[in-house]
């Protein structure tokens, strides 16, 4: 008999009892890794249905049922052919085990909860009554276990050594994509779940430059290569950002970007159990507009970090760090947190603490020259 992750299904059991939901459908690909050990992308509707009372069963693709077994935790897992109808498939499941009439939570903020697949749901459940749980696989999924920070904190090593793999190796003449190639090759070697690196790129503004995907630039003397890495493992994801400056920077530059570092300090040395969020977005930001370092600031400097799989989200803004920030911190939350101004660009991934936002990369908080 497969454990199931018990800490998990009580929290979200919890959550059901106070919506008053019977029955929770799961098709969020966060929430179905989180809960069960196993996601898997929407190529045909899947989900996982969690009662109240009760062992939780999967509903998917016969394709997918093997990975489904081997990495995850459920043993009820019902399949379907690739040419039958996955929303009955799943349908028949709750009728046949006495859950027709149920109150059915979900959360219609999923990506997979699109308005075509409730219709698909709610025609086939007509006596099905829909509790609305939006929100819920965020909310959940804070507070992070400590199996959560283990992966969290591998993913952050591996950061780290691409990191120094791209200062060690990096000069003037190299393509934008040749250093992503170097950062990639790390990641696989050491254990990242894929290649995927993050924006790497040619620095200009504020922070225009923090998405841009120009990877056949060529690196010349002055520039500043922005480098944001984001390694999964076992899904989590650890994110850094440094500066790297081809060639010896001025001191103004140099004095920039301590500067930058202090000010993000001061910020993470806020981060402890009930802060609210607004007043630790409100010591960097401000201090960076006093401080004349950027005319205006419009994004966050901050937001929430851990489980990603194969969604159209590739950040998390559930709990993010604004002046419109209505929320406190909890002990144990992980958020990646950002500073930039002037081509340079900062970041972190914090831990919050008794103590503070504790960092998980161990790498040096300063401009890095490439020569």
């Amino acid at each position: 008999m497969k454990m199931h992750n018990q800490p998990a299904l009580d929290r979200a059991r919890a959550a059901m009892a106070e919506a008053g939901a019977d029955l929770l459908l799961i098709d969020q690909g966060e929430l179905l890794a989180w809960l069960t050990g196993y996601t898997v992308s929407e190529t045909l509707y899947r989900a996982c249905l969690l009662p109240l009372h009760g062992a939780p069963w999967m509903v998917l693709r016969q394709l997918d049922e093997a990975p489904c077994r081997a990495a995850g935790t459920l043993s009820d897992i019902i399949t379907f052919s690739d040419h039958q109808d996955s929303w009955q498939c799943l349908a028949d499941t709750l009728l046949a085990r006495g859950y027709g009439r149920c109150r059915l939570g979900a959360d219609f903020n999923s990506t997979s909860m699109t308005v075509f697949n409730w219709r698909q749901l709610a025609q086939r459940l007509p006596e099905v009554e829909w509790v609305d749980l939006t929100g819920i696989s965020e909310r959940l999924r804070q507070v992070k276990f400590p199996a959560e920070l283990d992966n969290l904190r591998q993913a952050a090593a591996i950061a780290d050594s691409a990191m120094d793999a791209i200062a060690r190796q990096v000069t003037a003449g190299w393509r934008v994509r040749e250093v992503a190639a170097l950062a990639a090759s790390v990641f696989l070697r050491e254990g990242a779940d894929s290649g995927e690196t993050g924006p790497i790129v040619l620095a200009s503004g504020d922070n225009g430059f923090l998405h841009a995907q120009d990877t056949d630039a060529v690196l010349k003397t002055g520039d500043i290569l922005h480098a944001e890495l984001i390694p999964k493992v076992r899904h989590y994801s650890a994110r850094v950002m440094r500066p790297f400056s081809v060639g010896r920077p001025d001191p103004a530059r140099q004095g920039l970007a301590q500067r930058l570092v202090d000010l993000q300090d001061a910020q993470l040395a806020l981060m402890k159990p009930g802060a609210p969020a607004a007043g630790v977005d409100a010591c960097l930001r401000q201090a960076v507009l006093d401080a004349g370092l950027r005319p205006a600031y419009d994004n966050v400097t901050g937001y929430a970090l851990g489980l990603y799989t194969r969604t159209t989200r590739p950040s998390d803004f559930s709990y993010c760090f604004t002046p419109a920030a209505r929320w406190r911190l909890e002990e144990r939350m992980v958020f990646h947190m950002y500073v930039s101004a002037q081509a340079l660009a900062f970041s972190e991934s914090v831990v919050v603490t008794p103590q503070g936002g504790r960092r998980l990369s161990r790498l040096p908080r300063r401009l890095i020259t490439l020569e």
